[in-house]
């Protein structure tokens, strides 16, 4: 009965754990991708058995002073001015990503003393991209405006074709999306999966330190995503006592809310207990500070020849650049809603939807008051030109609908 009470409780968390709703995506990404194109579960399955083959190799071949270095490019996708953060911004949580993996943390000291004897320097260090595929000079950080509010777990923000930014050659780079994500602080694509994909996506509030001293407002969000991305599971193998594939983390029930400070028995892990001060469990920011030497021999086993990481060891994204070019400014727009101008007007009314290009392909509708029809003109650029000359005086209803479902509504007068 007490197994039982405690497996019901465990699935009851499982469902209904809400930290923006979700903490990490990354469990439900992967089983959505494998529904979409069922060819993926068995190239993870195949990366699953290298990685069990190889990890014990990992260490031994490259031993433990050698670092990997990996080249990163941000893609900061705002729709508002507050969300344009700053370059110092994405450095800090570069800076948190390798204190973490380094085990530079300066919270490595929490370890509880019966899992320091595991805890490990992982030897994976990031650095943002100084040159891109064709030896231009690069910051490594990319900022782009976005008509788009809130991006959901559909892997649209990776794409220019739907209002997001397209990945650099991910076997060169690793890709990190910043965006304002709906009810989750990020999710990661797993090795194996589709390549114009690969990478982590983190919401705004869960980048870096944002002055926050409890739940995911510390940086450590894109640790355990980055974890997901080296072939990382979560602890309790996202199964009642499941299995994560890593030998020195102990069995747990489920996943870990809040900031506990005792030793919580599950599965038969007596005497230490849940891991849950581990990088790859939920537990808050605040509280975890660890990764082990299993995870990391999981990690680096990807970077073996004929890992699905591999190819980054050859990455020029960390050479000096040969072409020193100075980027275009992207303007942002005016506004981000429709605007109609002049207003009133006696000849030519001009509607400005810079900041929705998705509104090109749409057909705009004027009418009376009486609901008669006027004038239908198909939208052909973002700022479009529309003659009311000829119209009477009176007021007007200018109405455009898109395929998404999307409609504007907005009244002029016609002097």
């Amino acid at each position: 009965m007490k197994t039982i009470s405690i497996l019901a409780i465990t699935m009851f968390f499982l469902r209904s754990f809400s930290a923006y709703g979700q903490m990490c995506g990354s469990y439900d990404y992967q089983q959505a991708e494998f529904n979409n194109n069922p060819s993926l579960k068995s190239s993870f399955n195949s990366i699953e058995q290298f990685i069990n083959q190889r990890q014990q190799v990992a260490i031994m071949s490259r031993g433990e002073e050698t670092v990997i270095k990996i080249p990163v490019v941000v893609h900061i996708l705002y729709h508002t001015q507050d969300e344009k953060i700053s370059d110092a911004q994405v450095q800090n949580q570069i800076d948190i990503l390798n204190a973490c993996f380094r085990r530079r943390n300066a919270d490595s000291v929490n370890t509880p003393l019966r899992f320091k004897s595991v805890a490990a320097d992982c030897g994976i260090e990031f650095q943002l991209a100084t040159s891109d595929s064709r030896s231009r000079s690069t910051t490594g950080i990319i900022r782009k405006y976005t008509p788009i509010e809130k991006w959901k777990m559909d892997d649209k923000m990776k794409f220019s074709s739907s209002m997001g930014d397209d990945a650099w050659d991910p076997s060169s780079y690793l890709n990190i999306w910043i965006c304002r994500l709906d009810k989750l602080a990020g999710y990661a694509s797993f090795p194996g999966g589709e390549m114009n994909k690969d990478g982590l996506a983190i919401d705004f509030a869960a980048l870096g330190t944002v002055g926050a001293t409890s739940g995911y407002g510390m940086g450590k969000t894109a640790v355990h995503e980055l974890g997901h991305w080296l072939g990382l599971k979560h602890l309790w193998g996202d199964e009642y006592c499941g299995d994560d594939g890593v030998a020195d983390t102990p069995k747990q029930a489920g996943y870990t809310i809040g900031c506990p400070n005792n030793i919580r028995i599950t599965c038969g892990n007596s005497p230490n207990g849940d891991m849950y001060m581990n990088y790859m469990d939920f537990t808050n920011d605040a509280c975890t500070n660890m990764f082990t030497i299993g995870q990391k021999m999981r990690m680096k086993a990807l970077f073996e020849p004929g890992g699905s990481r591999f190819s980054l060891l050859s990455s020029k994204g960390l050479t000096t650049p040969l072409i020193f070019e100075i980027p275009l400014q992207e303007n942002d727009p005016k506004w981000l809603k429709p605007q109609l101008f002049p207003n009133p007007t006696s000849t030519t009314l001009t509607l400005d939807l810079t900041y929705d290009a998705r509104w090109v392909g749409s057909t705009l509708q004027i009418t009376n008051l009486t609901g008669l029809s006027m004038m239908q003109q198909k939208i052909t650029s973002k700022v479009q030109q529309i003659n009311v000359q000829n119209f009477p005086s009176g007021v007007y209803i200018l109405a455009a609908k898109r395929e998404d479902g999307l409609s504007i509504k907005l009244q002029f007068v016609k002097l």
